[in-house]
């Protein structure tokens, strides 16, 4: 992707450009992240779309653009690339439900008390999660004329309340709680459409998400839009489809190989996204930001 600069302007809304990428930028600058800014040649253009995408305990050098040698990420290696690497930024807590309650709300988690994981939902207290008077990103977003998309990992509160459809989002697919199971058939909780169960989804997780963000896209592509994409990969349990699996049979540590392939089927789901950025000819208005969650 190129990188291009234009004057700020005032958009339409209470949220201006300046104002998007400054936030967009928060994020990354308390994150170990990759970022691509592109912004419209166009003066006039539109705001830009936000793609936020998230792994989830994805270690600092567990991508080829880090230096690792047998995990190959040509996909996200191309948002470093071509964008800018926050090589010194770090998230604000080293487990998954406050890094993202954090990165969703532009506050340090511990502000407003919440330190730790709610655990799976059968134990959690169902009052627990990213507390309401918090105002999320996509909440911003959506009153700003955004449409607003959730593909992936919540983990910020079970009570309907507290679920992504009440926290500014139009659409939401993936899962509210920590973990989940990648395979078709041994769900460790319950899949979403909405608040909505699903019942038939047959796709490998990460890949299943890739063909929701896509479509979110696609929907999407005439107005500005925020699509949050945070994946549950690589995050336990390690379980790997046999089509990545094939491409790392020269790893020879079993548990080794399954986290590498993986890691691909993530690289492959970033790279879905971006080839539709550039077929719908968003790319150049399109600011994707990259990190993991700890």
């Amino acid at each position: 992707m190129k990188r291009h600069h234009c004057s700020d302007r005032a958009a339409t809304s209470d949220i201006g450009r300046r104002d998007l990428l400054r936030a967009a930028a928060g994020f990354v600058l308390a994150a170990n992240a990759t970022w691509t800014l592109a912004q419209a040649q166009d003066r006039s253009a539109r705001l830009p779309n936000i793609v936020l995408i998230v792994a989830d305990d994805l270690g600092y050098g567990e991508l080829s653009c880090q230096g690792c040698r047998d995990i190959p990420t040509p996909n996200i290696d191309s948002i470093a690339r071509n964008g800018i690497r926050f090589t010194q930024g770090y998230v604000t807590c080293p487990v998954c439900a406050p890094t993202r309650a954090g990165l969703l709300t532009g506050r340090y988690q511990q502000r407003f008390g919440f330190e730790t994981n709610p655990g799976p939902a059968a134990y959690a207290d169902v009052k627990f999660g990213l507390p309401l008077d918090q105002q999320t990103l996509a909440e911003r977003l959506k009153a700003a004329g955004y449409a607003t998309g959730m593909v992936g990992k919540w983990h910020l509160g079970y009570k309907p309340e507290l679920t992504p459809p009440k926290r500014g989002f139009d659409e939401f697919f993936g899962f509210l709680g920590g973990a989940h199971s990648y395979l078709p058939g041994a769900r460790r909780s319950e899949l979403l459409r909405g608040m909505t169960p699903v019942r038939d989804e047959r796709e490998y997780l990460t890949d299943a998400f890739a063909r929701e963000a896509v479509a979110f896209i696609h929907k999407n592509k005439r107005r500005p839009f925020f699509l949050y994409l945070p994946f549950n990969a690589v995050h336990a349990p390690l379980e790997a489809s046999d089509k990545y699996l094939r491409q790392v049979q020269g790893i020879s540590d079993r548990k080794r190989r399954t986290f590498a392939a993986m890691a691909l089927a993530m690289d492959d789901a970033v790279g879905r996204v971006l080839e539709t950025l550039r077929k719908e000819g968003l790319e150049e208005n399109t600011l994707v930001i990259f990190l993991s969650d700890n």
